[in-house]
């Protein structure tokens, strides 16, 4: 943004050391929106008082923060929210400038070395086997366990640029490759779990335009991509007593997918005592709560 007198006045009150006045000034330049920020920037650079560098950087992020605001309200009032679109959204978090053309072409360079190995003639099994052979055998991608407590490991590109993730972020790339691929995987609703199931639909070999009957064929554990029966599952559920096993088995929707991925987040982010990055990761997820249950 080209500098104007009202910015460069601005600029000149930054280091007031009355606070009434720095959060009027700060109110004033936020309302620029990003375009404010290489102002602030090369204000940073031009700047030897670490305090006024300190009031710049966190200027810098309310921006930021707005802005992303914005971005996860549009993407929850879609009618059908991109998962893809839910995990970079997440990471623009930490990652503010993060490069999506970037992320988006490392995502599909996985899909290419899947789609040459895949064939309408593999059974399910088959399929899932070539998904885990090019994720976790060719790419090497290596699970962590939530209890690690690891920010980084909730940030897609740092997945895709690391092979590294929890069963969140290493989940949702294994969806979103099987979205592309037409492989009918979803994130299961299992309590304390974030596991995938195979889904078939079957159709009536005398009506096949009839609607089709779905059968959940198998469990996979997104850390491995290790496979599980219904009766795993059902053991499972039994060992921590839980009740209403039929919600279990119900599919997630993207915007369920990303509020849980950022519960995680934001309880990462209070065991490693950073409080204020839990309750900016809770503000967001507020703006994917359906009205009515925001009013209620």
């Amino acid at each position: 943004m080209k500098p104007t007198k009202e910015i460069k006045a601005l600029f000149k009150l930054i280091d007031d050391p009355d606070m009434e006045v720095y959060d009027a000034i700060s109110e004033k330049l936020m309302h620029f929106g990003k375009d404010i920020i290489p102002n602030l920037e090369s204000l940073w650079e031009h700047t030897s008082d670490e305090s006024v560098q300190e009031r710049i950087e966190t200027l810098i992020h309310r921006v930021h923060f707005q802005d992303l605001q914005t971005e996860f309200l549009e993407w929850s009032q879609e009618k059908r929210p991109e998962l893809m679109r839910g995990a970079l959204l997440v990471a623009k978090y930490q990652y503010p400038e993060l490069d999506i053309p970037s992320v988006l072409n490392q995502l599909d360079q996985i899909r290419r070395n899947i789609w040459l190995e895949l064939n309408n003639y593999l059974t399910p099994l088959e399929q899932v086997n070539v998904f885990n052979s090019i994720l976790y055998s060719y790419y090497k991608l290596q699970g962590h366990e939530l209890t690690e407590r690891e920010p980084k490991f909730f940030f897609i590109n740092q997945v895709l640029d690391s092979k590294q993730g929890n069963s969140y972020t290493l989940g949702v790339l294994y969806l979103v490759l099987c979205e592309l691929l037409d492989v009918p995987v979803f994130a299961m609703n299992v309590p304390r779990q974030f596991i995938l199931a195979y889904i078939d639909t079957l159709h009536h070999f005398f009506a096949p335009d009839a609607e089709g009957v779905e059968q959940l064929q198998f469990f996979l554990d997104p850390l491995s991509g290790m496979v599980y029966t219904q009766l795993d599952v059902n053991t499972y559920l039994k060992k921590i007593n839980a009740e209403d096993t039929a919600t279990y088995f119900t599919p997630l929707t993207n915007k369920e997918i990303i509020y849980k991925m950022m519960e995680e987040l934001a309880a990462c982010f209070q065991f490693n005592k950073e409080p204020a990055k839990a309750e900016e990761i809770y503000q967001l997820m507020e703006l994917l709560k359906p009205e009515d249950e925001e009013e209620a």
